[in-house]
Order: structure tokens, then sequence, then C-alpha cells
């Protein structure tokens, strides 16, 4: 679950998108907290580290996130939530380490992961240019976790970050200086096409239910206004399945994304 399609010369399965996609979609159905949890560690943690990393930083991180480490990945914060890539967080180099100095929010599974990779400014001026990838493990000196409420999915934490001039070494650098932005867009898109699994475990559920109750000496589902809602959202989901699957199976994973987007505004207008 932690490592569905990390090469098995990591430790991981070998499977590629597609299968990563089905599995997540299946335990969505019944449990939204897990599959959460399983998509962000295989989509976007061990997505970047393969795509991104050294040798050095595949060996190290993959190994260890596919038994049973979990990763976050850091970007939103309080004045940079729907607009993150105005982050204040940052990163000023003395030597041959950074330090690193700001806060996030809203962090998924930060109450229980090992490694956060945290999107930081290491030159403001620049704007989205300068944005960075850095590593940074739970145990770092200085660096902070809160707690977050929230009402629904509970089982999935959300946390707060506070980093107070946390000391990291340049090899805790992913990929390149400045590329955290386009890095943190491509990882995202392929992360938006997952889930689509709670739509049809609450389908699932719902099924069998109006189909037993009575009401006015008829089961719910033979009323018209049942049946529109239901073919609505069959039609629906079948679609987005089908766009889903297709951008997928594709040689470049990123596609997925656009292929929604197109099928989405098309589906507006029904049959």
């Amino acid at each position: 679950m932690l490592a569905i399609d990390t090469d098995t010369k990591y430790t991981g399965t070998g499977a590629s998108f597609f299968p990563s996609i089905l599995v997540i979609e299946e335990v969505a159905k019944v449990d939204a907290s897990v599959a959460l949890l399983s998509d962000i560690q295989n989509t976007v943690i061990n997505g970047l580290i393969r795509k991104h990393g050294t040798e050095e930083q595949k060996a190290t991180y993959l190994i260890e996130l596919a038994p049973e480490k979990i990763g976050s990945f850091c970007l939103s914060e309080a004045g940079a939530g729907s607009d993150s890539f105005a982050l204040k967080t940052r990163a000023d180099k003395k030597g041959h380490y950074y330090v690193i100095s700001g806060s996030k929010m809203w962090i998924s599974s930060a109450e229980y992961t090992e490694l956060f990779l945290v999107m930081v400014h290491v030159d403001p001026a620049v704007g989205y240019k300068g944005i960075t990838c850095f590593f940074v493990d739970r145990d770092t000196e200085d660096l902070h976790i809160g707690k977050t409420e929230k009402m629904g999915i509970r089982t999935s934490s959300v946390c707060s970050l506070t980093l107070k001039n946390v000391k990291v070494p340049e090899a805790s650098i992913l990929g390149q200086i400045g590329h955290g932005c386009k890095y943190a867009v491509g990882r995202l898109r392929e992360d938006a096409a997952r889930m689509p699994g709670p739509a049809q475990g609450c389908f699932d559920y719902t099924n069998p239910y109006i189909k037993e109750r009575i009401r006015f000496g008829k089961r719910i589902f033979d009323f018209q206004g049942t049946a529109v809602v239901l073919e609505a959202q069959l039609w629906h989901d079948s679609r987005y399945l089908g766009t889903i699957y297709e951008g997928a199976s594709n040689i470049q994973p990123n596609t997925t994304a656009k292929h929604i987007d197109a099928e989405y505004h098309r589906s507006r207008t029904p049959p």
C-alpha cells in the first residue's frame, strides 16, 4: 500500500501508475482515510523521489518508505492555501547548510510522518522560480509538529509544522534549486485523478438500501425522482472512471489531469 508503483529495486511492488489507481480506488470505497494516505504516499512522496531524487536519495528514502514509514508533502501555509505558491517559508544558505524558517498548515498524515518534503523559498525575489523542495526528517532539531482538528476523514491527521531555524545539509535538496513549483504541479495533477472510490462506495451502500426500503407501497428505487438521480450519477461516474483509466494508461501520466478537466466540462450537459 505504501510503495505500489515503486521499483522492486527499492523494495516496492514494481507496479505501474495504472494498477496503483485501481488499488487506491478499491480501498477508497470502504475507507477514504487509508486511501488518502496511500494516495499521497505513492503519487506525491514516492513519485517526487523516483523522478527527481539522486540515486543515493532513492536508495535511502524509497527503501525506508516502502515497508512502513510515512511521508508528508508540505506546501500549504496559513497565507498560501489556494494560492499555494505565495508561500513565505524560506531557506537561507549558510556554508554547506540551509537554515529553514517558517510554518506550514494542513499537512496530511503529519502526526505519524517520518519524512517531510518541504517546499520553501531560497530566493523570494524571483517569485515561484525560487521555490525548492527539501527533505526534513521528523526528529530534526527545532521542527515542531502541531495538531489541527477537522470534521471529516478524521483518521487521516492534518497538522501544522513550525520550522524555527531548522538546519539541513545541501544534500537534503530534492532535484534542482528553484524547480519546486514545477515538481509540485506535476505531482498534484496526478494525485487529483485517484479519488472516484468514495463516490462509488457511497453508491454501493445506497443501491441495496433503496431497493429494500418501502414507501407508499413500493420501493424507493422505483420512484422516478430517485431513478433520475441514480441514472445521472452512474452516467457521470462511468465517464469519469473511463477518462481516468484512459489517461492513466498513457505513457505520460500527467495527461490524466488534462483528460479529466476536458471530460468534466463535457459532462456538464446530460445526454
